[in-house]
């Protein structure tokens, strides 16, 4: 597998910025007018992605349960079915919201929670299809999105590393590009849960991007994961946390979600190359500070110098402390005062060491050193 993968023209993985995305989820409340407010502020944050969720609330659970009684949110329904289906967008919202997204170029996104929601997603017209955790163990959902070609987005919360493995297995069968996400289903998320360690462990693992998918309060965790080298970041926002409704208590805020963003590609450039070079300001001051060979007493011209005429102090602008080896035993060619920095045009130049026990070499080795010589 490649690491990196293709939305649209945003590339994730590699060396490329973290794909931040924007999850608002069912923070809309069923209002295309709070939609498009969240998608404005997710634009204005930086976001590369708004995320969505769509569901068929018929297959959803069974009957019992769709059924019970729900007083979370009684501006929602009085059952659990009457709640979901409030919250659920019809294709014409969707179409709707897909448009305002591209006009606004901000990629769109949207998690498939049944085979059904997959297909209406695709006559949408979607790029990518995001896989949610509950649903990494639900095969046959797995199986027709992967067979339908586009990036697949998988998160991996509550489960196990056997069951990433046959999912993955599974979407390799048919060579469809996706990424995985470390998550927590814990709502809100503990530092003491989050253990971003398993970033590295599944990057290396599936040699895939890996992001991670966020549900603690704050932005640490989440710039964190950034720095341990998620590839992408997926949060719950929203406009006011005080809003009735699923999520908004674990979400981020507009300025918030801002925040996160800014923050995040500090990161990203502070984490740098893993090149090691002396960049112009520090040269700036290793010309200051560093260590510079100076002589402790006068040299006079054609003293052989030993170790202690000599001593290290700054400016750095002379020969380094590692030269000492190419200074001691060689001549002085000019006069050198007390307190002078030591430059190699002060030593007698082509200064050779006696050779006390030279290596053996064949006839033609020393023909070509002869020949070097010449």
């Amino acid at each position: 597998m490649t690491n990196t993968l293709r939305i649209k023209d945003r590339v994730i993985g590699g060396d490329n910025p973290c794909f931040m995305i924007a999850e608002i989820g069912l923070n809309h409340n069923g209002s295309i007018k709070i939609a498009k407010k969240l998608i404005d502020k997710a634009c204005e944050a930086g976001a590369d992605c708004v995320k969505f969720q769509k569901r068929n609330v018929n297959t959803l659970a069974i009957k019992e349960v769709l059924d019970a009684e729900d007083n979370r949110f009684p501006e929602f329904g009085k059952t659990y079915r009457e709640i979901r289906e409030y919250l659920e967008f019809s294709q014409e919202q969707y179409e709707e919201i897909k448009q305002y997204c591209d006009k606004k170029n901000i990629i769109f996104l949207c998690s498939a929670f049944d085979i059904e929601s997959a297909d209406f997603l695709e006559q949408l017209g979607v790029e990518a299809y995001k896989i949610a955790s509950h649903c990494l163990t639900n095969l046959p959902l797995i199986e027709h999105i992967a067979r339908k070609g586009k990036p697949m987005l998988v998160s991996t919360g509550m489960s196990t590393i056997d069951e990433i493995d046959e999912t993955v297995m599974l979407i390799k069968k048919y060579n469809c590009p996706f990424m995985l996400f470390h998550c927590v289903s814990s709502y809100p998320q503990s530092a003491e849960e989050s253990n971003l360690k398993m970033i590295n462990v599944l990057s290396k693992r599936y040699n895939v991007p890996v992001g991670y998918s966020g549900h603690e309060i704050g932005i640490i965790i989440s710039l964190a994961a950034i720095a341990l080298g998620a590839k992408a970041i997926e949060r719950h926002f929203t406009l006011d946390r005080n809003m009735i409704g699923f999520d908004h208590k674990l979400s981020l805020q507009p300025e918030e979600l801002k925040e996160l963003i800014t923050k995040g590609r500090e990161i990203e450039r502070a984490l740098g190359s893993g090149e090691k070079k002396i960049t112009d300001k520090e040269w700036i001051t290793r010309k200051k500070y560093h260590y510079s060979i100076v002589s402790k007493v006068n040299i006079p011209k054609g003293t052989i110098i030993t170790k202690s005429m000599l001593t290290a102090k700054n400016p750095g602008t002379g020969l380094e402390t590692r030269y000492l080896p190419k200074i001691v035993g060689k001549k002085a060619v000019v006069d050198i005062k007390e307190d002078e920095i030591i430059r190699f045009d002060m030593i007698e130049k082509n200064h050779k060491p006696k050779i006390t026990q030279p290596n053996p070499i064949s006839k033609a080795g020393k023909d070509n050193r002869d020949k070097g010589n010449r």
